[in-house]
């Protein structure tokens, strides 16, 4: 990572946002600085990190093959979860700023934060795919990690979120979400878990640090949204609260592990 860092000056971009925006939200933790405008505005900015991370996802993904390849195809649906995570931002900074108004729920927002799952459930199957979960799922002891880790988290989920919810079938998309984003969060963690239980004994050499970066990254968006979730259910969540700071940090995770794969490709190409 430091040599990524050193040398790559896209990384070195977003540690600076990073830096920036962390020292910005420190500021904001003092009376004599927070108000909700410049709460709000902390909030509809630091998604340049997602932006940034997504637009350098895409041109590395092209450099792995693209759509022609797994790793290029791991690598675009990281990259479109995080363009759809800033989207979703710009939506709600559009009401907030443009229309003057609290953000309604569901809102397009909402549909843009929540195809982020499909895009990083997508792109670990690719992950999984490219490291070699196939051999491994050979193992009866892995067979029982296939459905026992999925399962754990889902159950994980209805009883911290769901438990007692009440169906207001006049609003049919909000019930889609409140239902689909915990599932569905709960599918890609539990993926990601199984892919490293899985895959630990096969992947090696410069990619395996680079694939397990990866999934810390990915581990760090599902905190951000159990706690989002969890703030949201009991009313106590706030705009540049610490809640927010835990998705910069998540964005700045996952464009640090999608940034890594372009050193890497520069590294097997003067191999070659």
């Amino acid at each position: 990572m430091l040599e990524t860092i050193r040398k790559e000056w896209q990384t070195k971009t977003a540690v600076v946002f990073f830096l920036f925006f962390s020292l910005w939200w420190i500021t904001l933790q003092f009376p004599q600085t927070k108000s909700d405008l410049s709460n709000h505005l902390w909030g509809g900015l630091y998604g340049i990190v997602a932006l940034w991370g997504g637009i350098w996802g895409i041109i590395i993904a092209q450099k792995w093959g693209g759509m022609k390849s797994l790793t290029g195809k791991t690598i675009f649906m990281f990259a479109l979860g995080l363009f759809a995570q800033e989207i979703g931002q710009v939506s709600y900074n559009y009401y907030i700023f443009v229309l003057k108004q609290s953000v309604p729920y569901p809102s397009i927002g909402d549909f843009f934060f929540y195809i982020t799952i499909p895009f990083y459930i997508a792109a670990i199957i690719y992950l999984a795919k490219a490291s070699g979960v196939h051999v491994s799922l050979r193992s009866v002891r892995n067979k029982f990690q296939a459905v026992l880790i999925p399962l754990g988290m889902l159950l994980l989920s209805y009883f911290i979120f769901l438990q007692g919810y009440k169906f207001d079938w006049s609003n049919p998309i909000k019930v889609f979400i409140d239902f689909g984003a915990p599932f569905g969060q709960a599918i890609y963690i539990s993926l990601a878990i199984l892919t490293f239980t899985l895959t630990k004994g096969v992947l090696g050499g410069m990619m395996k640090s680079k694939v397990l970066f990866i999934l810390f990254a990915l581990l760090a968006q599902y905190v951000a949204d159990w706690v989002f979730l969890y703030q949201a259910s009991r009313e106590t969540w706030v705009a540049g609260g610490i809640n927010d700071y835990m998705y910069l940090t998540a964005y700045f995770i996952m464009a640090l592990a999608l940034l890594q794969l372009k050193t890497v490709y520069t590294k097997l190409q003067n191999k070659g």
